[in-house]
């Protein structure tokens, strides 16, 4: 621990130079005779670091003295390499500043941790969007919802809802923006409950001049936790007992696999494979008719009657168009009449004879 603190001062010496004893004692928790003590122990290692009393005197460490330390370990610089890897900053507009920062970390790392962090940039990927579903763009430019959120300002949002043709008009109180699996939301009190806005579907955002008006004692992390517990905590109705084909299973487990409600059968066992299902309405388990033949609902009979419905309408819409009315056949009773080889046409239209008999005369 006292280690530590050394480090910490001389660090917070060589950032802001000259530093009250009694400001570094209440940054790190100690006494400032605990101070003195370490800024004597920090001379006597060798480090020009002396004491200036009085009332505006303070902890100074030798004009031109710079330390390579940085304090950070070797797994220190690995994880900010790997933050580097982050696909958040790009939508606040801030890779060219993270990539800024972390060269002047790398500057100033120890050089036997400088091939650790750099071999980690190389050798680690984080993509925080999920496979085939791209980060969706927002409809508006994420730095006015930051503007709101930096600034402690209240917001006017025009938001479209799911399913809704015409956007809803808001004001709002932001908390802060959330990146979760690539999608960005906006947290944010709405008459003082604490509601959920994709940014994608913000249609249009501005600053408000009013100061923002948040709950006492309540920051981003609590709001967040609230709400996330909310969405992850509605209700499932409806269990669904399905068999899939097992050439068919990883791929369904892909996409299905967050509403299993047991872990799936370890080992062949067959063609087929049952599994149980949970969804909130039932006509959520028409999302299973994508998998086509590979997947059959067993149970209840709601669901497959929900199914059914759903495919007998895709038959519809997909269905070869019949004519209203069929092309006219010429009357049995009156056969067409062919012409015999070497026939010319009559002048009234029908064949003129050739001197032979008619056939059938």
């Amino acid at each position: 621990m006292k280690a530590d603190r050394l480090l910490s001062i001389l660090l917070l010496l060589q950032t802001r130079g000259q530093v009250p004893a009694s400001e570094l004692a209440e940054r790190l928790e100690v006494s400032v005779r605990t101070i003195y003590r370490d800024v004597e122990a920090l001379s006597t290692a060798g480090v020009p670091v002396y004491a200036e009393r009085g009332r505006h005197g303070g902890i100074n460490l030798l004009p031109g003295y710079r330390t390579d330390v940085t304090g950070l370990t070797g797994d220190e610089a690995r994880a900010l390499s790997v933050l580097s890897a982050q696909g958040a900053h790009s939508a606040l507009g801030l890779d060219g500043a993270l990539g800024s920062a972390l060269r002047k970390v790398m500057a100033a790392l120890p050089a036997v941790h400088r091939p650790a962090a750099e071999q980690t940039s190389e050798r680690i990927l984080v993509e925080p969007a999920r496979w085939m579903r791209g980060g969706e763009p927002a409809a508006v430019d994420l730095g006015e919802l930051q503007r709101a959120v930096f600034t402690d300002r209240r917001l006017h949002l025009s938001y479209r809802h799911s399913g809704t043709d015409g956007p809803a008009e808001y004001t709002v109180d932001p908390y802060g923006l959330v990146s979760k699996a690539g999608v960005w939301y906006l947290v944010a009190d709405l008459l003082g409950e604490p509601r959920l806005f994709r940014a994608d579907r913000v249609l249009g955002a501005r600053t408000a001049p009013e100061e923002v008006r948040r709950r006492a004692g309540l920051g981003l992390r609590e709001v967040w936790a609230v709400l996330r517990e909310r969405v992850e905590r509605l209700p499932v109705e409806v269990p669904v007992r399905v068999r899939v084909r097992r050439a068919r299973l990883d791929m369904f487990l892909r996409i299905h696999g967050g509403l299993l409600t047991a872990r799936p059968p370890a080992g062949p066992a067959g063609e087929w494979t049952e599994l149980e299902l949970c969804f909130r309405v039932v006509q959520a388990a028409r999302a299973l008719l994508a998998f086509g033949v590979d997947v059959e609902v067993l149970s209840p009979p709601a669901a497959r009657r929900e199914l059914a419905q759903a495919a007998a309408e895709t038959l519809r819409l997909y269905a070869p168009q019949v004519p209203e009315r069929e092309p006219e056949q010429q009357h049995e009773s009156e056969p067409q009449q062919e012409e015999e080889p070497g026939q010319e046409p009559a002048p009234g239209g029908g064949p003129r004879a050739s001197g032979r008999p008619a056939r059938g005369g």
